[in-house]
């Protein structure tokens, strides 16, 4: 069972990245999916997340408008489009499986995480 988050890396502020989710040993077209974020010395706070079949989605008011989540059902993949980031963006991008259809805010109700990609915006 395994969430393998790819994509990190450095950039500029103003520039883009998309990160990516791979999801093996589990199933994904059921359930949906998110992505949150750990700055240092900080709790992890949620970023986005999109229901089991794409339609639905939720932002965090901090990237509504500059990131975009998807999931590609052939690839077994979730996204995250990131643009126009910033230096407060930085901090390690966690992906993770809600246990039920929906989209959610709520980190309870995710069971299996990724071990996290860095992503780091320099001014």
């Amino acid at each position: 069972v395994q969430l393998q988050a790819s994509g990190g890396g450095l950039v500029q502020a103003g520039g883009f990245l998309r990160l990516s989710c791979a999801a093996s040993g589990l199933t994904f077209s059921n359930y949906g999916m998110g992505w949150f974020r750990q700055a240092p010395g900080k709790e992890r706070e949620f970023v986005a997340t999109i229901n089991w079949n794409g339609v639905s989605t939720i932002y965090a008011d901090s990237v509504k408008g500059r990131f975009t989540i998807s999931r590609d059902f052939t690839k077994n993949t979730v996204y995250l489009q990131m643009n126009s980031l910033k230096p407060e963006d930085t901090a390690v991008y966690y992906c993770a499986r809600v246990r039920l259809p929906v989209g959610t805010m709520n980190k309870e109700l995710y069971d299996y995480w990724g071990q996290g990609t860095l992503v780091t915006v320099s001014s």
